[in-house]
């Protein structure tokens, strides 16, 4: 049981959460979209939110900076949330710029906006959890994505919804976080993308 509960934390964990993202808007989205143009963008956004963070990891681990790859304390989140905050700010003028697919663009204005409250909470010392930080920006972008295309998307929402149950027992199982902590993270994933709403709905 124990072994179930770490593994969800690991395959919901934050650096994941963006690609599961664009992936689904890919799959789901009923314009027609070149596959070329598909394939160029999912790899670019594994190698900026999925390969480099982890590179960047294995250098601040190796430099003593950081003890595992969910940052238990707020001096540990510093540095990479502010490695972060950079990465997406290349995303969004090179991968996804606003001329191109706009929904995806003010997604990922919504998520840097939840980094940024999340590097400034961690300046605070206070631990907001990154695991609902990222799970809750998803779900409320695919609520958005079903109400933007009216498109009826209960099973995915039904899925995301039970993800997001099962990352916060997992986070309190294994102690990461306090109830407060996951809340504060829960809301902020997904205010800034009820926010950037008024921009693309």
């Amino acid at each position: 049981m124990k072994w179930l509960i770490k593994s969800i934390s690991y395959l919901f964990h934050p650096i994941i959460m963006p690609i599961l993202a664009i992936h689904f808007y890919f799959k789901k989205t009923p314009r027609f979209i070149p596959e070329g143009f598909v394939n160029a963008k999912l790899i670019s956004l594994l190698i900026l939110t999925v390969v480099l963070p982890i590179l960047v990891y294995f250098l601040l681990k190796t430099l003593s900076k950081a003890e595992s790859i969910h940052l238990k304390t707020t001096k540990e989140r510093i540095l990479p949330l502010l490695v972060n905050c950079f990465i997406l700010g290349l995303l969004l003028i090179r991968v996804f710029p606003i001329d191109q697919i706009p929904e995806l663009y003010f997604f990922f204005i919504a998520v840097l906006i939840s980094n940024l409250t999340c590097l400034l909470f961690a300046i605070l010392k206070f631990k907001a959890s990154l695991h609902m930080v990222a799970t809750g920006s998803v779900f409320m972008f695919f609520i958005a994505f079903a109400i933007h295309f009216s498109i009826n998307i209960n099973g995915s929402l039904a899925l995301m919804a039970l993800i997001l149950g099962a990352v916060a027992t997992s986070r309190l199982h294994l102690k990461a976080h306090t109830n407060k902590e996951l809340i504060v993270g829960l809301f902020i994933g997904i205010i800034p993308q009820l926010i950037v709403l008024q921009y693309w709905l």
